[in-house]
């Protein structure tokens, strides 16, 4: 997903959520997920991005539908691949939003309230997309495997080698594992930065041995906070645009908290790229979070990624987790056909 960033405009929000979607996909046609350009106003926060964002591919007005592929119904596992160095608060703030999707206990408004919008999500047996996600295994790559800079065929190459790796490899979960490869922040993969934030697809046979549904997403902490860890950095050529405070006091990650759960919302939806999906075209579809990119709050869309909530330290949020506070993206509700969140205001 490319974009031109252009200095935001204000216009009227609108009552009702208008959304313009876009597809975009490169050779392996993965899902994307890039962020929105912001704009900050007083008490809650009005994120809106400029009238034109530019990705490749093409634009049109899409309605979302099934096309009879499965969906995750089982227990959802979560393996995570630390590629790089990872400070231990980082892994904590990525651990946790993963936990809290299942955590009923949270406070309102919660992570597991958001997730229950993905739980609508049914296959041809009716049956719905599981309520459990946990985080299960996981494996470090610190000495870089694959080097410091990775290709998108590179990365089903840095999966291969974590679930066949000959110490504790990551369990082999087709139907209801999905893996995550998280790049620490002087790592760069193919695209990031320019075009993506992060993106998922199926691992191949030939190359890893079995089809996993899996998401990469990059920490843009040092590389391009402007770009990824928005609204929490703001770029160098819009002056006077101030940054928001992160929940977690760390902007690159509390910006990946938002992409890792697009990709896991839509890993659930359509893990192998043949179930919920918008379009004509099944190798660039528009998903349950590429129809909310940028919503984060009752009146988005358009230009508004809607109303956001400030805490007493001053940080900007949307839901809680079971300790900690985290800014997630809305996503798309095929029942009532809009975007919907658990801080929705109506």
């Amino acid at each position: 997903m490319s974009r031109c960033p252009v200095l935001p405009r204000r216009s009227p929000a609108a009552p009702l959520i208008t959304l313009a979607v876009f597809s975009s996909f490169l050779f392996l046609h993965p899902s994307t997920a890039a962020r929105p350009w912001p704009h900050q106003t007083n008490n809650l926060t009005e994120l809106q991005f400029g009238g034109s964002k530019k990705y490749e591919g093409s634009s049109e007005f899409v309605k979302l539908r099934y096309h009879m592929g499965p969906v995750l119904t089982a227990n959802i596992t979560v393996h995570v691949i630390w590629y790089g160095t990872w400070p231990k608060a980082q892994k904590r703030i990525i651990r946790e939003f993963i936990n809290s999707i299942s955590a009923t206990h949270a406070p309102s408004p919660s992570v597991s309230t958001w997730w229950k919008t993905v739980q609508l999500y049914t296959d041809q047996t009716g049956s719905n997309i599981s309520r459990t996600v946990r985080l299960g295994e996981e494996k470090n790559d610190r000495l870089l495997s694959h080097g410091k800079s990775l290709t998108r065929l590179s990365v089903q190459s840095v999966i291969k080698a974590a679930v066949t790796a000959k110490t504790k490899p990551l369990p082999i979960s087709p139907k209801s594992g999905i893996y995550l490869l998280l790049t620490a922040d002087d790592v760069y993969v193919q695209d990031f930065c320019q075009n993506v934030c992060g993106f998922h697809y199926f691992t191949f046979p030939s190359i890893v041995g079995y089809t996993l549904p899996y998401a990469w997403i990059g920490n843009s902490g040092k590389l391009c906070p402007g770009m990824c860890a928005y609204p929490f950095a703001v770029p160098e050529y819009i002056p006077g645009l101030k940054p928001v405070k992160s929940p977690n006091g760390d902007a690159g990650i509390d910006g990946m908290i938002s992409v890792i759960g697009h990709e896991i919302a839509e890993l659930a939806s359509n893990p192998l790229v043949n179930a919920w999906y918008a379009g004509q075209d099944p190798v660039a579809p528009v998903e349950i979070a590429d129809l909310c990119e940028g919503i984060y709050g009752t009146g988005g869309g358009g230009s508004y990624t809607g109303q956001m909530l400030n805490d007493r330290d001053g940080a900007t949020y949307n839901m809680h987790g079971i300790r900690r506070r985290f800014l997630v993206q809305w996503v798309w509700n095929h029942v009532v056909n809009y975007c919907t969140g658990p801080n929705a205001m109506d």
